[in-house]
């Protein structure tokens, strides 16, 4: 995994949104961390995502450049992209405790990679290291499709498993260490890609363990039909793709939805009804509602 330095490289942008539900859901794509302030005088929202390396703020802010006019159609408006360096100080070892070892059920565990852990019988464990990027099971909509995954595993008729926007990989080695059979994972960032098999490689997996690839959710046709889907990414997508990604399953095969604001779901699960699916479940934590779907025979 990358080194820490002694500065992190961030990328500023001015948020006149006014809606922090649908800012959060947006800059939660980049799969960065984040901090806010605001400025009363004006009612801006200056927004710093961080990155550990000169490249990885590269990267953002290419990201952010290139996302402005699919934000401007969703109702965001940010403005005002800046660059600047923060010495890290005490931030490299500070920020390690908001993470913690997580159980997500009797059968699967996400450890941080500086904390112990000894794992009980049958249980496993998905090592991570979230530096200052990328997701680690702490969002609700992470930890929903770990969860799925978890209660899932061991039947037969789940044997291929799809991870869709994979950012850290956490999904897709979960599955593979809960013994899925065939898994496959990818993401449109190339840098996410990278990661992913970083990451494998902390968890002793290896490319032929885990297909991983970069791809595009909105093109994307899959060349074999899988048993389970876990798609985490923006509902705006979700819903304009919903036959496409219905499918990438198998009829009577399982859609895991997620990244969806809560507001959002009645909607999207209209959509996928209509589209040919049924809803089983939802799941909802604050304000993110995550959901299971069959696909119709």
């Amino acid at each position: 995994m990358t080194q820490i330095s002694d500065k992190l490289y961030c990328v500023k942008l001015t948020d006149y949104t006014a809606n922090p539900d649908l800012t959060f859901e947006l800059l939660s794509s980049l799969e960065c961390y984040f901090s806010s302030y605001e400025d009363r005088e004006s009612g801006a929202m200056y927004l710093v995502a961080y990155s550990e390396t000169l490249e990885g703020a590269d990267i953002l802010a290419e990201q952010i450049e290139r996302n402005m006019p699919f934000w401007s159609e969703a109702g965001a408006i940010f403005s005002d992209v800046e660059r600047f360096e923060l010495a890290r100080e005490e931030w490299s070892e500070v920020w390690k405790k908001y993470f913690k070892i997580i159980h997500i059920a009797d059968n699967l565990v996400i450890r941080p990679s500086w904390l112990d852990y000894t794992p009980q019988a049958g249980q496993a464990v998905v090592n991570i290291d979230p530096g200052m990027s990328f997701g680690t099971g702490q969002h609700a909509t992470t930890a929903y499709c770990l969860k799925v995954l978890a209660r899932e595993a061991g039947k037969s008729e789940y044997q291929k498993i799809l991870d869709a926007g994979c950012g850290s990989g956490i999904l897709a080695i979960a599955a593979k260490l809960l013994d899925y059979p065939t898994v496959t994972a990818y993401d449109y960032d190339q840098d996410c890609v990278k990661v992913t098999l970083e990451n494998m490689q902390c968890n002793d997996l290896t490319a032929d363990d885990i297909e991983v690839f970069a791809a595009d959710a909105t093109t994307y046709d899959a060349p074999e039909q899988f048993d389970l889907a876990c798609v985490n990414i923006l509902s705006p997508i979700l819903c304009a793709h919903a036959s496409r990604i219905i499918s990438w399953v198998r009829p009577d095969g399982l859609l895991a939805l997620a990244g969806i604001l809560t507001q959002d779901f009645d909607e999207l699960s209209k959509v996928f009804t209509a589209a040919g699916a049924v809803e089983l479940e939802r799941f909802t934590e604050k304000e993110w509602t995550s959901g299971l779907f069959r696909r119709k025979c």
